[in-house]
Parts: structure tokens; sequence; C-alpha cells
């Protein structure tokens, strides 16, 4: 049996009954939800989220006089930033109509009314609420280069164009990055785009394991190697052969078990403690790391020929502070993971809360915002995440000026041509590609100072 098509809901904000049951009547092929004032229209958008609204602007207003009409638009687009709202207004009131649009109305409307238009006006407002939903689900899709990785920097491209290129390649890997930005993810996506990707992938923190048990964490033991030895056991190694180890912070690795570890990596045999075989072992290996082990090499503190073989490929990770635009890709990816596991209904972020996420530096990169989201989701009374949900300081909207830009970095240019040049007027337009009468005009308009060189 096929299944009955769910009509598309349409809200009605409307305090006139006769012309409550006339839309009612008319708009018979949608879901007509009726709320007679800001209260119930509100309730209804938390209750039944409708795409699109039909809002009449004359309604009364509340008991200190504030204009219900506008009050219910702007409570509606805090609530459902998504949601299209088709204003109705008295005849000729212009003015009214157009600050209902510069509020975020989608269009207006002016009576009488006459069905056949808001009918067009109606339909085309479901179209474009359809289309934009498809375009976000389309662009979650594209902005996940790597399974489990979601980035639009040019540089996070750049890390997942390289593990492309060199997970199918049998070379081990060191990921650099400073705490939280991500290692453990690469590593997972190196793993499953390998021929390995059907065995296991197994983990060990070099830094979380005593000094006295790694050596036997890693390689295993056997009965009665030493006092509780009780049956033979194997290290994470063995358990990952035939797939991939991932060392994370081998950066803390003891330099009594570094020798160990390089004469694995040289041989790909171990020996279990306590026991005199040889144990052939095929995995590969990622190593990670939040320290600058040149300087350590430099310092004695990590073994030169142990850096040179577990650096055959690097990878490099931005902080999360220098990649632009991820910020709030990101947030919004991981608001979306969090609400479908704690089955909330969160539309997104607010226009502060939005500026706050890019503006915030996130010491704890990518780690920190996702506790940061995971705890406002939890939090969270409204429809939308604010700045409060979010524990972070206030900041004002982000302006992105593209004009204002340019002009920053034409001026920067130019000051950087001359002083390539020297000062030397000729040869700075000679960099920079114009002629020189239009770079003294430049230099006016930005009031560049030529000083000698």
């Amino acid at each position: 049996m096929n299944q009955v098509q769910k009509k598309p809901k349409l809200l009605i904000v409307e305090d006139d009954p006769g012309l409550q049951s006339q839309l009612r009547w008319h708009f018979d092929q949608y879901d007509v939800i009726i709320a007679g004032d800001r209260e119930n229209a509100i309730a209804a958008i938390r209750r039944e989220e409708p795409p699109v609204v039909i809002q009449d602007l004359g309604l009364p207003p509340d008991e200190e006089g504030v204009e219900e009409g506008f009050k219910t638009i702007q409570e509606t687009l805090k609530l459902a930033p998504n949601t299209k709202i088709v204003v109705v207004t008295g005849y000729h009131d212009y003015n009214n109509a157009l600050r209902a649009v510069a509020l975020g109305a989608y269009d207006f409307y002016q009576k009488p009314v006459n069905t056949d238009t808001l009918d067009l006006i109606v339909q085309r407002a479901h179209q474009m609420a359809a289309l934009e939903e498809e375009n976000r689900r389309l662009q979650a899709t594209a902005q996940a280069p790597l399974s489990g990785i979601i980035a639009s920097d040019a540089t996070m491209l750049a890390v997942c164009r390289t593990v492309e290129k060199v997970s199918p390649v049998d070379v081990t890997c060191l990921v650099l990055g400073e705490s939280g930005t991500g290692k453990e993810v690469i590593a997972k996506a190196i793993h499953n785009l390998s021929p390995r990707a059907s065995k296991r992938f197994v983990a060990i923190n070099c830094a979380a394991v005593p000094e006295n048990l790694m050596e036997s964490e890693l390689f295993g033991y056997e009965k009665g190697a030493f006092t509780g030895a009780t049956k033979r056991t194997l290290g994470k190694v063995e358990v990952a052969n035939g797939g991939t180890l991932f060392l994370d912070e081998i950066g803390d690795m003891p330099l009594s078990l570094q020798a160990k570890l390089l004469r694995f990596l040289q041989e790909r045999t171990i020996e279990r403690l306590g026991g005199r075989d040889e144990i052939d072992v095929d995995v590969r290996v990622v190593c990670a790391t939040n320290k600058n082990l040149t300087e350590m090499v430099a310092e004695k503190t990590f073994r030169e020929d142990l850096y040179y073989r577990i650096s055959e490929i690097v990878v490099e990770l931005p902080p999360l502070r220098e990649r632009i635009g991820d910020k709030i890709l990101l947030a919004r990816h991981i608001l979306s993971k969090y609400c479908d596991a704690q089955n909330r209904k969160i539309k997104g972020f607010t226009a502060e809360a939005a500026a706050a996420i890019e503006s915030y530096e996130w010491p704890g990169n990518v780690r920190e915002l996702e506790n940061k989201i995971k705890r406002a989701v939890i939090m969270a009374d409204e429809k939308t995440i604010s700045v409060e949900d979010l524990s972070l300081p206030h900041h004002e909207d982000l302006s992105i000026n593209l004009r204002q830009i340019r002009q920053e970095a034409e001026k920067t240019a130019i000051i950087k041509a001359i002083n390539l040049a020297g000062g030397q007027i000729s040869s700075a337009a000679k960099y920079l590609g114009v002629t020189r009468p239009t770079l003294y005009d430049l230099i006016k308009k930005y009031g560049i100072t030529i000083t000698d060189q």
C-alpha cells in the first residue's frame, strides 16, 4: 500500500474568526494551523515547526502597547530562523510591510485578500523553504571531504587530499597538531581508506599508560613474566595484526622504550615480555603528538632515528582558530549530531551565538567546541542555541564587508610592494602591475606614508 503523502504545514496568524475560516477552507491542500494571537502563534511554531507562516500585522497591541505583529515576527525567527513569513498588511501600508521585511519576513501582501495571488506567494515560499533545506543537506554532504571530517578551510582540505593519497600506501604516518584538533580522526580516516579497513584499528595513548606498564601494554607478556601474570596476554601490536596501530601522544613515550619500538618498526617482529620467540607482525603504524619532536630530538629527549622512522609522511593539522569558516561549519554539524543523540529539536544558533563562535579563539580546539555544544543542547530552553547556552563571551555581530576587505588587502599589497622596491614608486608600480600615476592615486587614497629607505 502506498503511504499517504503528508500535507505541507502552514501556520496562519489571524485574529479575525471570519478570515480564519475563509483561509482554512481555501488552503485545504495544506495542513493548516490557526493562531489568533502571538502567544498561540509562538506555541504553534514550537510544536508544529511550520516552514511557512501567513501573519496579519494588524494584531492588537499587548497591554504595554507593543505591536504584537512585529514582536511575533522577531520571536518566530529567533526560534526558527529558516521560517518563511508572509505578512499581510492594510491597504497602502507600505512602511509597515517594509519594516516587517527588514525584520526578516520573506514577503508581504496587502489587503483586501486576493486568494489567487496569495496562493502563488505561499506556494513559492514553500518551494523556497524546500530548496533551502535540500541545499543545507547537500552542503553538509559536500563539506565532509572524508568520513568523520567536516571542513571547508583550504588548509584542512589539503590535509584531506594528503590523507587520500597516503592511505592506500603502507607507510608510517606522523600526525601533528595541538590537543583537540582531531588527530585520532585523521588516523581513523587513514585506516578506513586503506586496504586494511576491514581489520582492527587499535589505539593506545602513550601518555596515559604508566612507564612500567608500557612495554607489556604494547608487546604483551607470557604467563609468569612477572607477579600477577597468570596467563599469556597479547599486546596492542599483536591485537592490531593485519590492521592499524595508532600510537597517540608518542612524544610522551619513555626513552627506554623508544629503542624497542624502533626495532619493531624496522624488523616488524616483537617479543612478548618474558618470552624468547620472535613473532612476525603485519601492522601499519600511525603516530600522533602535540609536541615539537624536532626540538625534543635536539634536546635528546626523543630518539632521532625513531623520529625519522615514524615520519615517513607528516600530516600537520591547523588549530581551529586558523581554520577559516570552519568554526560555525563544525558547530552546526556537531549540533545536528547531539540533537539526534539527545532527541532535541533545535534548529540552529542565534546570530549572537554564531558571531561568538566565530570570534572565540577556541584554545581547546574541536574538542572544546564539541563539549560546549553538547552542554548547550542539554541546557537550551529555546529552539535556537544562545550565547548563554554556550557559556561564551558576548560579541557583536561579525561585520563581513567585501569592500572593506578588498581595501585592506589592497593597502597591504601596496605597502609590501613599496618596501620591496626600497621606496622607488616606479619599481613598486611594476610589482603591482599598475601605472605610476595610478599608484600615486592609491597612495593618496589610503594615506600611505613613504619613508626614505
